[in-house]
């Protein structure tokens, strides 16, 4: 296995970091990794918020459930989808007027912008990811960030076609033999298909899933006094909590404020 395969397959999301200072040199080549990241058009629709400022680090920290990790990462990211600046560019340059002589009417960023955009940016945090591993990094998603969207627009100062897409904290790892178990991830038969989707139901989804059902069960992790199923755990914990409902509210603020 090359180096690169057996950093995707070793890394995993850390929460915990040592004192260590990120290197300039470091970060710059962690930037540059960023960069060659997969983009539509090598357009890069989208934007990166290197958070330095300790104070918003805490009330990002509180925002995102209290994770007080947030708050004491060495580098705190969050990749914005960007279409603003594009929008910006087009009308600035003289590009709309121009194009308004030959018949075309300006049109303000859709949600096929707003689609390509939020591509761009996780493409670009997952290339980030995968550099930080190579460079002796860890890293964690904040998923929470997308929960609070009436907060983090004014708190980021985030224009109309602008969207928070994801946040990731990294830093050196306390602790370098971390990666001792591999992660559990289904078999590669219950995900990849052929020519069309193929709809999985009851038995599929219980045998992709087995491994991961029987770990949390023997973790006594599971509801209903550890009887319930893997499905059990994520309705209660994920579907139907909080968590989600917010998450959905914020997403669809953020996708009408765009229209």
């Amino acid at each position: 296995m090359n180096n690169t395969l057996t950093l995707i397959r070793n890394r995993r999301s850390l929460r915990s970091f040592s004192n260590r200072t990120i290197e300039k040199e470091t970060l710059k080549q962690l930037k540059a990794a960023t960069l060659q990241a997969p983009t539509a058009g090598a357009m890069m629709y989208y934007s990166i918020i290197e958070v330095k400022d300790q104070l918003l680090k805490d009330k990002l920290a509180v925002l995102c459930d209290n994770q007080e990790m947030i708050s004491k990462a060495p580098l705190v990211w969050i990749y914005l989808a960007d279409s603003q600046k594009w929008g910006n560019y087009y009308k600035e340059s003289g590009a709309t007027e121009r194009g308004n002589q030959k018949g075309i009417t300006f049109r303000s960023p859709g949600l096929g912008d707003m689609h390509l955009s939020m591509q761009d940016a996780i493409i670009a945090a997952q290339t980030t990811v995968i550099a930080a591993e190579a460079l002796g990094l860890g890293s964690c998603y904040i998923g929470d960030i997308i929960e609070n969207n009436d907060i983090v627009r004014p708190l980021l100062n985030l224009k109309k076609h602008t969207i928070v897409s994801c946040m990731l904290i990294m830093g050196y790892p306390k602790n370098e033999k971390r990666n001792l178990k591999p992660g559990i991830r289904c078999p590669e038969e219950n995900i990849f298909m052929e020519n069309e989707y193929k709809e999985p139901h009851l038995e599929e989804m219980s045998l992709a899933y087995k491994e991961l059902e029987d770990n949390l069960r023997k973790q006594n992790r599971l509801p209903y006094d550890n009887k319930g199923t893997l499905a059990d755990y994520y309705y209660l914990k994920k579907h139907s909590s909080a968590f989600m409902e917010n998450m959905n509210k914020s997403a669809e603020a953020f996708i009408l404020n765009w229209k």
